[in-house]
Order: C-alpha cells, then structure tokens, then sequence
C-alpha cells in the first residue's frame, strides 16, 4: 500500500494556518514549507511557514494567558481535566498521525500505528500525576515561622522539537508544561510537522483558555528568534547537541531557563556470558526502529576481543535478512532515511568508515531495487578503532560499529569514552554483573539485554546529551520554580 500524496494534505487540518491565541490563523506571508515522502521523493504537501512577525504574535500570545489569564491560577486538578479531553480528542485522530508520520519520515506503518496509539496516554499520565504531586509542602522555619514551600510554573516556554518522532517528543514537553501551569509555543520542524497540527487540532477542541497552546512550524533562523525572545522563560529543545549548545549560550545571556535532550553515541557492552544470536536480533530490532534515525541508538557495539568476529558474523547475518522497503508494507522492517540530506550524511560516513580502516561487514550501499527514495542498507563496521569518526560521531542512520575490548574494565572504559552519555545497554544474565557496569556507565540509560529507554521512568543524557530529564515524575520539575514562604501563622486547608 502507497498513500496518494495528493490525498495526503486531507490528513493535516488547517495546514495554510498557525495556532495562535486559540485559533488557526493566517500567518504573516504565504510562504510555505513543502513536505517530501522520504519512500518515494513525492510531494506529500505543504504547511505555513511561521516568520518573525508571526513568532512575536505567538510569544505575545502565550504571554498574555500566562501573566492575565486564568491557566496559571488554576489548581493542578482542573488543568488535569482538560489534558484529559486533548488526550480524548488526540485518541479520535491517532489513525491519521500514524499515517502522517510514515509519509514524513518512512517509519514503517506497523511501528508507527503502534507507538502512536499510546500517545494520548502520556497526556493522561501527566493529568493523573495531580493528585499526588507535591506542589505545596509545609517545613518548619529555622525562626520558628510556618513554612511553606510552593512549586508554580516557570511561565512561557518555548518547546522545539525535531524531525524524527515529533508527536511523542512533543507530548513529553506539552503535556508537563500544561500540568505545571504553563503556557507553551510549540515549535514544529518544517519536515515533519503534520501530526503536530493535530495536536494543536486537539487542543482547539479541549477548548483550553486562548493562548495557553500556540504552534508554528519555522526554520532554524526563525526558531532562533524565538529562543532569544525576552517574552519567552524557558526553552525546552530536542536536538543535535550542536544546536543545542547555541541554545544554551543564548539562554546563558538572559538567564532563561532551559532543557535540552540531545545527540549520543550509545553503547551496547557485550559480556563474555551473553547469547550472540540474542545480541545480533537485539541490535537488528534497535537498528531498525526509525531506519536508527533515534538519538539513543546503540550504534557502537563493543565486545570481547576474542568474540568480535562471531559477534560481526551474528551481526552480519542479522542484517543481511532485514527487508527494507516501502513503509507502508506490512513485509517491510526497516524504510527509508527522512530526507536526502540524511542519505547523504549517512553515505559519508560510511565512506569515512571504509577510508579509516574498519571492515566494512554488510551493506554500506543504497537498497538494491529501491530506485526512489533515500533507502540504504543496515550497515555494519568491524574492527573500529573507539577513537575514529565512526565511533564517536552521531551518524542518525542504521550504521552499527564493532569494537573489540580487552576485558570488562576495558570495555567500561571504551563505553564512556565518547562526548555522549545518553543510552547505553549491557548484554548479559548475571543481573548483579549488569547492576555493577550500570553504576560504572556514564549514561542516562542503562538497559538490560537491550534498548531499553524508559519515558514513563525518565529520559536524558550526561555530558554532551543534555541538561535536564524528560519523562516520568522528573519530566515536571523543569517546568516549576520553587518558592519559599515563611509566615507566622499555619494556613487552614493545606
């Protein structure tokens, strides 16, 4: 199955509009960004291209439900109540999301329809979370005082999020800032930003207070417009670590606050105890997900020297019997890259792979037989020296390198060995063995036997892959400001 691209501008409402102050309205030009299916480089349609004057009337938006309207002063149950009615209008068009993703990014159809269709729990999460949150805490006062301490909401924030899994990035941003007493601008990519404007869709029909919710779809000069906006208190940003590091500098400037999730280079450390063939189906499923277009990727796979050849034959295999093709095929595991930059991206690293010296295994190539759109072949790397390009940047495609260690202390050490620390696994069934090499691990994830992520629990990186979590109960703390009242007399009712 194909999707008509002619039918596809059906599947995103108000696609000439922004969501601005609680309703779709016409930006300040017509410019538009057009959207490309990465399976078959046809046009898929167009959206708004959001320009200065539009990111001013959206920060002015937003600013104005936070500082005069009645989103802040709400208790944390009522503003509960309306993400469950965006979670209840979201549920009504995740079908349509699923199919939107595919198009924009190839994500094959069956992984799409499944991840999507939990999206609107995260709204419900975030709403449940409510009733047992402590936003207010009562401490005595070192001068003999009642003490409270008050958790409110930072103010404006400004989300952006990237191409890649731009509903489910946004969800665990909105849906935080919203409970939190929040209001937001969402900041949409200009490749994937059509499941986006269902969300904003979903929002309008909640009928929350005007303002509180706001959209646009921009590029990069614009978006940095937004980020050094004085009406903007926090920036919440998923992306490449480069990107991320201009945003902080610019926040530095004014003392915004600010989240960042960003790029990595995670490990997966193969113990001497570990089932190979599990190994190779572990990573194939991981290296599959997305055409491996994730920032947690566990792209360098480092294990016992004297196992590393059976490891790349395991691997070998494995990848060899993915079938790569058109997402919307129920056969197919693995599509296209999102874009022709990102083939390209991808294709230079694995020549920088093979110019370095690593052995290149299997694929390496474009898919055979796929003569549109930006397919390539899971690809993996033996040999691969930890300090080369290919083990130490983020290549964002299904791009694996084998690195042999000497021992477990060794392949500690080659694991933390990078600018990243976002993800990381450990394949092996002693849990005590993987408990120890977690706590050693210099990540935010460490996984058992696999790619084990966690949003529910909580998601961010050390060192170069970000400040701050996302997720679970730690993704509210960024979204709050803690404020300390003394008073003399205990309130009633607290």
């Amino acid at each position: 199955m194909t999707l008509d691209p002619a039918s596809a501008d059906l599947l995103i409402p108000f696609a000439d509009r922004l969501f601005i102050g609680g309703d779709w309205v016409k930006p300040s030009t017509s410019d538009r960004f057009a959207l490309i299916m990465p399976s078959t480089e046809e046009l898929f349609g167009h959206v708004a291209e959001a320009q200065q004057d539009d990111v001013h009337q959206a920060v002015s938006a937003a600013r104005t439900a936070f500082d005069n309207g009645p989103w802040p002063r709400m208790s944390p149950s009522e503003r509960a109540a309306h993400l469950r009615a965006i979670a209840d209008a979201l549920a009504a068009k995740i079908g349509d999301a699923s199919r939107i993703w595919t198009s924009e990014m190839g994500v094959v159809h069956g992984v799409s329809q499944y991840i999507t269709s939990g999206m609107p729990d995260i709204l419900r999460f975030y709403a449940a979370m409510a009733d047992d949150y402590p936003f207010i805490e009562q401490h005595p006062s070192s001068d003999g005082g009642k003490g409270l301490l008050v958790r409110e909401p930072v103010g404006v924030v400004a989300a952006i999020v990237p191409w890649n899994a731009a509903l489910m990035l946004a969800l665990y941003k909105v849906a935080p800032a919203l409970l939190a007493g929040c209001t937001v601008i969402l900041k949409a990519s200009p490749e994937a930003p059509g499941a986006l404007y269902l969300l904003a869709e979903a929002i309008r029909e909640a009928n929350l207070p005007a303002g509180v919710f706001n959209m646009i779809t921009a590029d990069r000069a614009v978006s940095e417009q937004l980020v050094r906006h004085p009406g903007v208190d926090k920036v919440s940003f998923t992306g490449s670590s480069a990107v991320g590091k201009t945003i902080a500098s610019i926040c530095g400037e004014r003392v915004a606050r600010f989240t960042l999730e960003l790029g990595g280079k995670s490990a997966a450390v193969i113990c001497d105890d570990a089932d190979l063939q599990k190994v190779a189906e572990a990573i194939t499923n991981s290296t599959t997900l997305m055409t491996n277009q994730v920032c947690a990727a566990l792209s360098r796979v480092i294990v016992p020297r004297a196992r590393h050849d059976a490891m790349v034959e395991a691997l070998d295999g494995a990848f060899r019997s993915v079938k790569v093709g058109d997402p919307f095929d129920p056969a197919t595991q693995m599509g296209p890259l999102a874009m022709a930059r990102q083939r390209d991206r991808v294709e230079a690293y694995i020549a920088k792979g093979v110019s370095d010296g690593a052995t290149l295994a299997t694929g390496g190539k474009r898919a055979a037989g796929m003569n549109r759109g930006f397919f390539i072949e899971p690809t993996v790397f033996g040999n691969v020296d930890n300090d080369s390009t290919i083990a130490q940047e983020e290549i964002f495609g299904p791009v694996v390198a084998v690195i042999p260690a000497e021992n477990e202390d060794h392949a500690v050490e080659l694991a933390n060995d990078s600018v990243f620390g976002l993800n990381s696994a450990v394949f092996s069934n002693d849990p005590e063995r993987v408990y120890r090499m977690a706590r050693r691990l210099r990540a935010g994830t460490v996984g058992q036997n696999g790619f084990r992520p966690d949003f529910t629990i909580a998601f961010g990186g050390f060192k170069q892959s970000g400040i701050g979590r996302e997720g679970g109960r730690e993704g509210l703390a960024p979204y709050l400001e803690t404020k300390t009242i003394v008073m003399d007399q205990e309130l009633a009712g607290l």
